[in-house]
């Protein structure tokens, strides 16, 4: 097993994987002004972000329990599919 902490390119290979799906999200919620909609939903806003941060302290528990090898092609198939539904959305 690999940590994204050893410089190994881990940890940068996560962040190119997730790159194209943040820029596409950004792009299309700026576009048609969406985030104004998340400032008014304040409790829809805190329900998400309280799980995100419980998935990702999840996440970081379970570390090491599956490879790399299956975790990171699994992260890019995931992160993909949601880069082109944000896309596609209209």
């Amino acid at each position: 097993m690999t940590s994204a902490c050893t410089g190994d390119g881990v940890l940068e290979g996560r962040v190119l994987v997730s790159l194209p799906t943040m820029l596409v999200a950004f792009a299309r919620y700026s576009r048609d002004g969406s985030f104004a909609v998340l400032g008014a939903n304040i409790r829809f806003t805190t329900i998400m972000a309280a799980g995100s941060i419980a998935g990702a302290v999840l996440g970081g528990l379970l570390l090491g329990m599956f490879p790399n090898l299956v975790l990171i092609p699994l992260l890019a198939v995931i992160l993909l599919v949601s880069a082109v539904k944000l896309a596609r959305h209209d």
